[in-house]
């Protein structure tokens, strides 16, 4: 296992608006045309994206949202919980990782609000991320804390704790 500082230089991650660290690997080339029922991609989308993503203890991935699935891999360092909140307002927490009782993939999909940080008492962790029809930051929206405490007061502690606003 190597440090976060040494997988931030070897692998040249960049800050991410919503925390953590991050750089694309890949956009593929084939797109999917626009789609305008429910106005789900309007100008259309590359058919699949990736990034490596990286998070140090003491930092998070902020509650967010995109129009698109996207699925979790672990590479290295300590486990992830990703804690995701689907459109009914049900909560589970994906446990990232491959120590005990943690799965090396996970999905979240499309439409769900989700944050993430390292695992109580890890250090780091590198994951990667690919979003399918492929990531664009005009789908991307940051949660504004206390709306989404008011559509889901059930998990209101959990919005405040992870989120920026």
């Amino acid at each position: 296992m190597s440090s976060a500082a040494e997988w931030i230089n070897r692998l040249d991650l960049q800050a991410h608006p919503e925390g953590g660290y991050y750089r694309e690997t890949y956009r593929c080339e084939s797109r999917i045309p626009g789609i305008t029922a429910n106005n789900a991609f309007p100008a259309g989308r590359n058919l699949s994206t990736a990034i490596y993503f990286l998070l140090e203890r003491g930092n998070f991935s902020a509650f967010h949202r995109i129009k698109s699935d996207e699925l979790w891999h672990s590479y290295d360092g300590d486990g992830l919980d990703v804690y995701v909140i689907d459109v009914q307002g049900k909560y589970s927490c994906l446990q990232l990782g491959t120590g005990a009782g943690r799965l090396p993939q996970a999905l979240v999909p499309a439409g769900c609000w989700f944050a993430s940080e390292v695992a109580q008492g890890g250090d780091f962790s590198l994951v990667g991320c690919t979003v399918s029809p492929g990531f664009d930051f005009t789908d991307f929206v940051l949660a504004d804390g206390v709306e989404l405490s008011k559509m889901y007061p059930q998990h209101a502690q959990l919005i405040r704790r992870l989120t920026r606003t």
